[in-house]
């Protein structure tokens, strides 16, 4: 359990934006996951995942619920502050939360919080054209951001359900324009969710950032997927781009490191985990 308290001192050198960029500049595929708690975060630091998020997503895996929606400022800073205390070489990065950005004050406020109580690195917000103000807010602020482009969890009373976004000349065209725009603005990182392969390979060739996809093709800079389904302890039916890597994996942390290796060497994902 303390073993992250050792590796405080080692030689290991903790990830940074510097490292994430040099990363996409040198072809060098990121792994991303994301973590909820102490324990999972001393594993994923040892299985050498790069970037760890503590994600909304704890609102459906953690706590319940069928959406992110109810997940609260209070709830991501208590969860984000476990985790980093079992962190000591990947870049760790929360999400900003449903209405904790209402406007570039509430945005600064809220994303404060969660690099002083929560320890993190970077905040990840859901984007579009309406949030462009705020990243760039938050960057003048020297505020590490990532961009959320595609499905967005944070909205789906509004687009419907959770459904692919991108399709179509003119869907395709506005998001790589506002991935072009976010980057413009200051934002560090773009992730990409539930959008074509091609249109994933299109928006990561354009930008100079680094572009991490969850279902978006094999072609982006990294992948992220929800530690709870690589470790098949999800129930119910999970999104075609999920692999479970428990699969032969014989614990917690060989399954771990399955993925890491598999995001590296690029069988994963393979085109069967994307979309058209």
């Amino acid at each position: 359990m303390y073993t992250h308290l050792e590796l405080r001192d080692s030689a290991r050198v903790p990830v940074s934006l510097s490292t994430l960029d040099k990363m996409k500049r040198e072809r060098e595929k990121i792994a991303c996951l994301t973590c909820y708690d102490a324990s999972f975060a001393v594993l994923l630091d040892i299985a050498d995942v790069d970037v760890i998020l503590v994600g909304d997503s704890l609102g459906m895996v953690i706590q319940g619920h069928d959406t992110t929606v109810p997940v609260t400022m209070d709830d991501i800073v208590y969860h984000c502050r476990a985790v980093s205390r079992g962190v000591h070489r990947p870049f760790l990065m929360a999400d900003l939360p449903f209405m904790s950005y209402p406007s570039k004050e509430r945005a600064l406020e809220n994303s404060v919080r969660l690099m002083q109580e929560g320890g993190a690195e970077m905040v990840k917000l859901e984007s579009g054209a309406g949030q462009i103000e705020i990243v760039e807010f938050l960057a003048k602020h020297d505020i590490a951001v990532c961009a959320h482009l595609g499905l967005k969890p944070q909205s789906v009373h509004k687009t419907g359900g959770f459904r692919v976004q991108g399709r179509g000349e003119q869907a395709a065209r506005r998001m790589l324009e506002s991935a072009k725009a976010l980057e413009a603005a200051g934002a560090d990182i773009i992730l990409l969710e539930c959008i074509p392969n091609e249109l994933g390979a299109e928006i990561t060739a354009a930008l100079e950032v680094p572009v991490i996809g969850i279902g978006a093709g094999p072609a982006t800079d990294g992948q992220i997927l929800v530690l709870y389904d690589i470790l098949d302890i999800t129930s119910g039916r999970k999104p075609r781009f999920v692999r479970n890597f428990m699969e032969g994996a014989g614990n917690n942390l060989e399954a771990a490191r399955a993925y890491v290796r598999a995001v590296r060497d690029g069988s994963y994902p393979g085109r069967e985990h994307g979309f058209t």
